[in-house]
Protein backbone atom coordinates (compact mmCIF):
# COMPACT_ATOMS: atom_id res chain seq x y z
CA UNK A 1 0.00 0.00 0.00
CA UNK A 2 1.35 3.73 -0.95
CA UNK A 3 1.59 5.80 1.58
CA UNK A 4 -0.87 7.98 0.68
CA UNK A 5 -3.62 5.15 0.82
CA UNK A 6 -1.74 4.39 4.32
CA UNK A 7 -2.93 7.82 5.61
CA UNK A 8 -6.34 7.73 4.09
CA UNK A 9 -7.19 4.46 5.52
CA UNK A 10 -5.54 5.30 9.00
CA UNK A 11 -7.96 8.45 8.64
CA UNK A 12 -11.12 6.53 7.82
CA UNK A 13 -10.54 3.93 10.68
CA UNK A 14 -9.57 6.27 13.29
CA UNK A 15 -12.98 8.76 12.31
CA UNK A 16 -14.82 5.58 12.24
CA UNK A 17 -13.84 4.10 15.52
CA UNK A 18 -14.23 7.26 17.68
CA UNK A 19 -17.89 7.77 16.10
CA UNK A 20 -18.24 4.13 16.89
CA UNK A 21 -18.84 2.93 13.43
CA UNK A 22 -21.69 5.25 12.80
CA UNK A 23 -22.70 7.70 11.10
CA UNK A 24 -23.12 10.89 13.92
CA UNK A 25 -26.50 11.95 13.32
CA UNK A 26 -28.42 9.02 12.22
CA UNK A 27 -26.60 5.73 13.85
CA UNK A 28 -26.42 3.97 10.48
CA UNK A 29 -24.03 1.67 10.65
CA UNK A 30 -23.21 0.50 6.99
CA UNK A 31 -21.66 2.60 3.56
CA UNK A 32 -20.34 4.27 5.87
CA UNK A 33 -18.19 7.58 4.74
CA UNK A 34 -15.35 9.25 6.63
CA UNK A 35 -15.90 12.91 5.89
CA UNK A 36 -13.39 15.97 5.55
CA UNK A 37 -15.26 18.73 7.24
CA UNK A 38 -13.13 21.22 6.08
CA UNK A 39 -12.20 20.36 2.50
CA UNK A 40 -8.85 18.52 2.43
CA UNK A 41 -7.07 21.13 -0.26
CA UNK A 42 -7.53 23.82 2.41
CA UNK A 43 -5.98 22.13 5.12
CA UNK A 44 -2.60 22.08 5.82
CA UNK A 45 -0.94 18.33 4.39
CA UNK A 46 -4.33 17.24 3.98
CA UNK A 47 -6.27 17.34 6.76
CA UNK A 48 -6.22 13.67 7.49
CA UNK A 49 -6.88 14.03 10.99
CA UNK A 50 -9.36 13.34 13.29
CA UNK A 51 -9.70 16.69 14.07
CA UNK A 52 -11.25 17.41 10.49
CA UNK A 53 -13.06 14.35 10.14
CA UNK A 54 -16.99 12.87 10.75
CA UNK A 55 -18.81 9.37 10.04
CA UNK A 56 -21.41 9.65 7.16
CA UNK A 57 -23.90 7.71 6.30
CA UNK A 58 -24.56 8.45 2.02
CA UNK A 59 -27.70 10.61 2.27
CA UNK A 60 -26.13 12.51 5.55
CA UNK A 61 -22.76 12.53 3.99
CA UNK A 62 -25.04 14.72 0.68
CA UNK A 63 -26.14 16.55 2.83
CA UNK A 64 -22.70 17.64 4.74
CA UNK A 65 -21.01 17.69 0.89
CA UNK A 66 -23.95 20.54 0.33
CA UNK A 67 -21.54 23.46 1.19
CA UNK A 68 -18.61 22.52 -0.36
CA UNK A 69 -20.56 21.62 -3.92
CA UNK A 70 -21.52 25.29 -3.95
CA UNK A 71 -18.44 26.58 -2.95
CA UNK A 72 -19.27 27.80 0.77
CA UNK A 73 -22.52 29.51 -0.60
CA UNK A 74 -25.11 27.29 0.37
CA UNK A 75 -25.58 24.46 3.36
CA UNK A 76 -28.32 22.22 4.83
CA UNK A 77 -29.62 23.02 8.38
CA UNK A 78 -27.09 21.65 10.88
CA UNK A 79 -24.55 20.81 8.43
CA UNK A 80 -22.46 23.89 8.03
CA UNK A 81 -18.86 22.85 9.02
CA UNK A 82 -18.84 24.36 12.29
CA UNK A 83 -22.34 22.70 12.96
CA UNK A 84 -20.29 19.34 11.90
CA UNK A 85 -17.31 20.26 14.08
CA UNK A 86 -19.17 21.01 17.30
CA UNK A 87 -20.69 17.47 16.54
CA UNK A 88 -17.52 15.73 16.97
CA UNK A 89 -16.26 18.09 19.58
CA UNK A 90 -14.00 19.53 17.80
CA UNK A 91 -12.93 23.12 15.65
CA UNK A 92 -11.33 24.22 12.65
CA UNK A 93 -8.64 25.86 14.38
CA UNK A 94 -8.06 22.69 16.32
CA UNK A 95 -8.08 20.40 13.01
CA UNK A 96 -5.38 22.99 11.06
CA UNK A 97 -3.63 23.08 14.19
CA UNK A 98 -3.19 19.13 14.28
CA UNK A 99 -2.85 18.91 10.55
CA UNK A 100 0.13 21.05 10.67
CA UNK A 101 1.95 18.13 12.71
CA UNK A 102 1.18 15.81 10.18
Amino acid sequence: MNNKKLIRQQFRNAVFKRDAYKCIFCDADNELNAHHITDRNEMPNGGYVLENGATLCPQHHMMAEKFHISGGKEWEPGFHPDDLYKEIGSSKEKAIEVSEKL
